[in-house]
């Protein structure tokens, strides 16, 4: 089960999708657990959350940096810049999708491309150019937390 490691807090701030984020279940989730774990942190207990249920199911769970998964396009690889508001992904190879579309198989062919491997690390850089390391077939927590 490919999980991106999401700060909702981050995405939160953009005003236009703060409300279908808060909407989409994640509000509900994060006032429950904020009655019962006082300062617990929100991101840890998401990922432990994932981790339970991909456990408790049979499935294994990776942490995938979400970087760039948006703007790659899934047919060619071709970085196609967008705004948060453009929804549509155009690419010049003539592939259209849906934006979260594209996203959600972009983090599902990286998750895929760990199979049988464990504790590998994949140094990339984030959106600032700098470069921080993701935990590839560790426990989510772990990776988070070391």
């Amino acid at each position: 089960m490919p999980e991106a490691d999401l700060r909702i807090k981050n995405l939160v701030k953009n005003h236009c999708l703060a409300k279908s984020i808060n909407d989409a279940g994640w509000y509900k989730f994060r006032k429950a657990m904020q009655r019962g774990l006082e300062g617990f942190p929100h991101e840890r207990l998401h990922q432990e959350w994932l981790e339970y249920f991909g456990h408790r199911f049979g499935k294994a769970t990776v942490a995938v940096n979400p970087a760039y998964t948006s703007q790659n396009c899934l047919n060619c690889g071709t970085t196609v810049k967008k705004s948060l508001s453009t929804r549509t992904h155009l690419c010049q190879c003539g592939c259209v999708l849906d934006r979260d579309h594209n996203t959600a198989i972009n983090i599902l062919n990286i998750a895929l491309g760990t199979v049988g491997h464990t504790e590998t690390r994949l140094i990339q850089s984030n959106t600032l150019g700098d470069f921080s390391s993701t935990g590839v077939g560790e426990i989510l927590s772990q990776q988070v937390w070391s």
